[in-house]
């Protein structure tokens, strides 16, 4: 069942969406629809992971200082001498 929603925005902002919602053969109603379903889906995509994922997610923290583009830098020039 659709019901109407009303929003109050900046006329530029809407003037751009729906420029953007044009370019991408989309109507804006079904842009800003499928923006809050994805907001939900990322909800449930957490709970598709095993609860271990979650028990380990945070564990490992690295050294601010650590330069990880530095590190595999090195990683490739050594993999392709």
């Amino acid at each position: 069942m659709n019901s109407k929603l009303t929003l109050k925005l900046d006329k530029d902002i809407i003037d751009s969406a729906k420029n953007y919602a044009k370019k991408r053969n989309v109507s804006l109603s079904k842009m800003v629809e499928k923006y809050f379903m994805s907001l939900g889906e990322k909800k449930k995509a957490r709970k598709e992971y095993a609860p271990l994922v979650f028990e380990l997610s945070g564990i490992i923290r690295l050294d601010p200082e650590y330069d990880f583009k530095d590190d595999y830098g090195r990683y490739l020039s050594k993999k392709y001498k």
